[in-house]
């Protein structure tokens, strides 16, 4: 078995293996499991919603406006929530940019220069990094997830493609399952929180390839970190991992970059 397919299959346990403890709220109408998804609006997140979908998870889509430079991702965020479904979708508003600290959230220039891998040549951490940015936004997605009785959080973090980030990590990811643990009335009653990061081990063509198994236009998701005249500008980071993920995976790129890489 692929280690997408035994991921894909681990999802669908964790949608019908529901623990006893479980509230009645972790439930919808329908009878389906909620569970709370980060949906940024770029690929990555888009490709998460839809394996939430498909293991059987009612998605409650969970969109930050941190103020960031690429504020055109949250209306492919609702593009997306609106085609997979979502029983529901919040624009939740923190202005990031109160603190700066990154070129996403400061008058910082985007760097336009190497190789697309997600980290300086030097191996530091990029200045695309935003602090503690997936530490904030799990912690808002925990909180509603307690709020509604859901169990299950969802994010799209990628290890291979950004590496250079430490909240990108499966020891992240561990580590905030067990915060969760003690940092919830759930958790502390022994109702614990599950955080799913089903694409942390995908380079970014296998991320292409889940989309087009999904169903899911990628044209509707948005990666530039340095948006120019309304499209991508073909030359961050982003772009270039997106780019180059398209043309590994052998799928066409419905993307309009404005610059060649």
């Amino acid at each position: 078995m692929s280690a997408c397919a035994a991921g894909h299959e681990r999802l669908r346990g964790a949608a019908t293996g529901a623990s006893a403890s479980h509230a009645m709220t972790d439930m919808n109408r329908s009878g389906r499991r909620k569970a709370v998804v980060l949906l940024s609006g770029g690929l990555d997140s888009m490709v998460t919603a839809g394996l939430a979908r498909e293991a059987g998870f009612s998605v409650l889509a969970l969109t930050v406006n941190y103020n960031q430079r690429h504020l055109v991702e949250l209306a492919s965020a609702r593009r997306i929530a609106a085609e997979l479904e979502a029983e529901r979708h919040i624009v939740l508003p923190i202005d990031l940019r109160a603190f700066g600290g990154s070129s996403l959230t400061d008058d910082i220039d985007v760097p336009k220069e190497g190789a697309g891998l997600g980290e300086d040549e030097d191996g530091s951490i990029p200045i695309t990094y935003v602090p503690a940015r997936n530490t904030v936004f799990l912690s808002l997605s925990l909180a509603w997830a307690e709020a509604v009785g859901a169990r299950d959080l969802f994010l799209g973090i990628n290890a291979l493609d950004y590496s250079g980030y430490p909240d990108c990590r499966p020891d992240f990811v561990e580590a905030f399952e067990n915060l969760a643990s003690v940092a919830t009335k759930a958790g502390v009653e022994g109702d614990r929180f599950k955080v799913h990061a089903p694409l942390l081990h995908m380079t970014k063509a296998d991320i292409v390839r889940e989309a087009a198994r999904l169903g899911l236009d990628a044209g509707m998701s948005w990666s530039c970190y340095d948006p120019q005249e309304g499209q991508h500008c073909g030359l961050c980071d982003s772009c270039r991992l997106r780019r180059r993920g398209f043309e590994e995976a052998g799928l066409p790129d419905p993307t309009i970059y404005v610059s060649a890489a």
